[in-house]
């Protein structure tokens, strides 16, 4: 099978743990990057992500096309805003058909929220077979515990390394 680990990243704790599942795996590693470049401190990091996730934003995509046609299976790491995945992952799903792959996701947070994240990624992915989720409290703080944890969660997937 041929795996790819897709992800957003906001501050580099989705960044790190995506890089481990993929080394994991042996899987093919895309960082979404966006044209819209969002505030990273103060009080305009929060206001502008939740409205972001609000208004149903979908950010330009500035990656070269992805061809999904080559993976059986698609690991989506994000960030979780306001409850859900991160607006680039929006533009990501609306922008690439994933149909009838294997869906494994992630999402890293500083205390919350996982839960409905992955319920609402899920239903936005209709027609694929879900894996597992896990999430990760502030890899970047919490490095070795979450690196033990995402080698643990990719081996567990049984994806033969054989891609």
């Amino acid at each position: 099978m041929k795996a790819l680990v897709v992800y957003f990243s906001f501050e580099g704790n989705t960044k790190v743990v995506a890089k481990k599942i993929s080394e994991t795996i042996n899987a093919d590693l895309v960082e979404l990057k966006t044209s819209k470049v969002y505030p990273k401190e103060g009080i305009g990091k929060f206001f502008w992500g939740g409205k972001s996730v609000i208004f149903g934003e979908k950010p330009e995509l500035i990656n070269q096309p992805i061809d999904m046609k080559q993976y059986d299976v698609i690991i989506i790491g994000t960030p979780v805003w306001a409850g859900t995945f991160a607006p680039p992952i929006k533009s990501l799903i609306s922008q690439y058909p994933i149909q009838g792959k294997k869906i494994g996701m992630f999402a890293c947070h500083g205390g919350g929220g996982a839960t409905k994240c992955f319920e609402k990624l899920k239903k936005a992915l209709p027609g694929n077979e879900f894996l597992s989720v896990i999430d990760f409290v502030e890899p970047l703080r919490k490095s070795d515990e979450n690196t033990a944890k995402a080698i643990k969660w990719a081996e567990g997937l049984n994806i033969s390394k054989d891609i």
